[in-house]
């Protein structure tokens, strides 16, 4: 196996309920070898529940396509039920040069991705 440039940023999803929202803290360089946790997370996150899920994106140093990729799926499966929040310097800068911002909200910090009245 290859190693990640990025392995020595092991990934972290920490899960708690806040204010009837399920709130996934991902921590961590996120690649196509380590953004299963996530995956899992928004999986049974859909599985789940029914008040938003919100992904603070505070933690992450690193992000490649594989993530998007994660990410625009959970927002099938989820709709509007997903927030992305709190992102990084680096995820500001993939966020604003992918354009996932027009697909998926993303806001500046976890209280507002909690408290977010989004249009349906």
């Amino acid at each position: 196996m290859l190693s990640s440039p990025h392995e020595d940023k092991a990934v972290s999803v920490t899960t708690r309920q806040e204010r009837g929202a399920l709130v996934l803290a991902v921590s961590g360089d996120l690649d196509v070898d380590s953004v299963p946790p996530l995956g899992l997370a928004l999986t049974a996150a859909a599985a789940e529940g029914a008040g938003p899920v919100v992904v603070d994106l505070s933690g992450v140093g690193f992000a490649d396509s594989t993530t998007v990729n994660v990410l625009l799926q959970s927002h099938t499966a989820l709709g509007d039920r997903l927030r992305l929040a709190a992102p990084s310097p680096f995820m500001q800068r993939l966020i604003g040069m992918i354009g996932l911002d027009s697909a998926l909200p993303v806001l500046p910090s976890v209280d507002e991705a909690i408290d977010a009245v989004l249009p349906s």
